[in-house]
């Protein structure tokens, strides 16, 4: 074991980190070894990694001095921050600030930074499509840590730019579950038009992120996208009718009705989709299935995802 190298992960209980951890943790022949980043070393969760075989370190994005020791001796980390725990773009950037300076002082190989889109970049601040958030955003959870990128740059961290999707458990556990509408029928709600949603299983993303620490210095200095499927809103709704055995259809909003909505950051979501609907070639185009397939060859397009998780998905 001691010849191992070692990957440190951030958010190690959470969607991305465990799924990296756990990857790591599958791979007995591999060249890596896990260290599971957490907060709170006692909770069920990280102790659950501890037993599956994984160091479990505390750390937490907030202390710069905890990541400079959680980062000491590892040869790669992997570095994600947790916007809706606070809603603040400038935690945001803050917290992408001191996981930079952490491994660049820790002189790691490699660091998966995951990140978004600047999407100032196609809607300027002085375009009114859409509003601008927060006095300078379009998007504040995609370009806050879009800013983060140039600090991994401007200090040499070798970094691979991980762009991610949307999560298929945002029918779980992020309020976004067929619904009842005021005509009684279940429905997804989003406002995509026709466009197709880039999505993904949490868990697959740490496993594409351990494909590319596996590829070693092939992916630094790049930005790379991932998706394992590529669907409508329609085709979401028929594929959740099919899994669920109930008609679910897809409830087409404008992206103003849907900022509209009472729940926090319902302004910045409505934004984030109405960007990925009017930039569908951008944003889709980035996130090719094929190069996550190959990262990840257990890729879970949706409806397998469903098979297994459709008991999961809350229903009104």
């Amino acid at each position: 074991m001691s010849n191992k190298k070692i990957i440190a992960v951030l958010g190690a209980t959470g969607a991305q980190g465990g799924g990296l951890v756990r990857a790591i943790l599958d791979d007995k022949t591999g060249e890596f070894i896990a260290r599971a980043l957490t907060r709170d070393v006692n909770s069920k969760k990280a102790q659950k990694l501890a037993q599956l075989g994984a160091e479990v370190v505390a750390a937490n994005v907030d202390d710069v001095e905890s990541l400079k020791q959680a980062f000491s001796g590892a040869h790669s980390a992997y570095c994600v921050t947790f916007f809706w725990e606070h809603m603040s773009p400038e935690k945001e950037f803050a917290q992408a600030k001191a996981l930079a300076e952490s491994a660049k002082e820790a002189g790691l190989a490699h660091v998966i930074w995951s990140t978004f889109e600047d999407t100032r970049k196609w809607v300027p601040l002085n375009d009114n499509r859409m509003p601008t958030l927060m006095g300078k955003y379009k998007v504040p959870h995609f370009d806050a840590k879009a800013e983060g990128n140039a600090v991994f740059i401007e200090l040499g961290v070798p970094t691979t730019f991980l762009l991610t999707s949307f999560y298929w458990e945002n029918f779980i556990n992020f309020g976004m579950e067929p619904k009842k509408g005021p005509d009684g029928k279940l429905a997804i709600t989003m406002p995509m038009g026709d466009k197709k949603v880039a999505g993904i299983a949490s868990e697959d993303i740490g496993k594409c992120a351990y494909g590319i620490f596996k590829k070693g210095n092939e992916y630094v200095g790049k930005t790379l996208g991932i998706s394992s499927e590529q669907l409508t809103g329609t085709q979401m709704a028929a594929a959740l009718s099919s899994a669920l055995g109930k008609e679910i259809h897809y409830n087409d909003v404008p992206p103003e009705v849907f900022r509209s909505f009472d729940f926090p950051g319902a302004d910045d979501l409505g934004n984030m989709f109405q960007f990925t609907r009017d930039f569908e070639e951008v944003f889709c185009g980035a996130r090719n299935p094929d190069v996550s397939r190959a990262l990840n060859p257990s890729l879970q397009n949706f409806d397998a995802w469903l098979a297994k998780n459709k008991d999961r998905i809350p229903l009104e």
